[in-house]
């Protein structure tokens, strides 16, 4: 196995990992869900169809309802619908403009439809409002990596990342993508896979 193919190998686990790494950190900061049938792991199993019909009858009772609107884009984005997720995310943010939680969770589902630039724009504006918010800096590390295909770029997020969060465990996995973004040449290819 020569390096080139060692070095890619490395990577797609790298980003594998990250990518099942968000879904559950991003999950995990959800909403409980309602008590339920428990799962093989013990947690709550969700009756997601249920609850977005419930979140969706709120809505058109109480369209300013800003804790609903983002219930109903956590939900979408669980069930991996994205579209839905950006719409529901946009009538929040209509409600609370400035909110880099819903900001960068809208980023993250415009990234699954392919919208990089508008992913970027979301996470630049929840890093106005609050440029301590680590999941934003985290996350254009990832989009300028994996998407845009700009190691450059990425290093230089991930290392404000490290500058306000150097020892937590997701620091760790940010040094490897840096270390590994900074062995990178970049590329004019077509973006690869997403993941999430």
């Amino acid at each position: 196995m020569n390096k080139e193919t060692l070095l890619a190998a490395v990577v797609a686990l790298v980003v594998g990992l990250l990518g099942g790494y968000l879904v559950f950190s991003i999950s995990g900061s959800k909403n409980p869900a309602p008590a339920g049938g428990m799962a093989g792991g013990g947690a709550p199993m969700v009756n997601y169809e249920e609850r977005i019909a419930q979140t969706v009858k709120v809505v058109a009772q109480d369209p300013k309802n800003l804790q609903a609107w983002v219930q109903l884009g956590n939900d979408y984005f669980d069930t991996n619908q994205p579209q839905k997720a950006i719409e529901a995310y946009g009538k929040a943010l209509e409600l609370k403009p400035n909110d880099p939680n819903i900001l960068t969770d809208q980023a993250i589902m415009y990234r699954a439809v392919g919208w990089f630039d508008k992913a970027v724009t979301n996470l630049e504006a929840a890093m106005k409002v609050d440029p301590k918010h680590v999941q934003s800096l985290f996350n254009l590390g990832i989009i300028y990596m994996e998407d845009l295909k700009q190691p450059a770029k990425a290093v230089e997020y991930w290392k404000r990342y490290l500058d306000l969060d150097p020892a937590s465990p997701n620091a760790q996995r940010v040094r490897m993508m840096m270390e590994q973004a900074q062995q990178v040449q970049p590329s004019s290819s077509a973006p690869g896979p997403m993941f999430r």
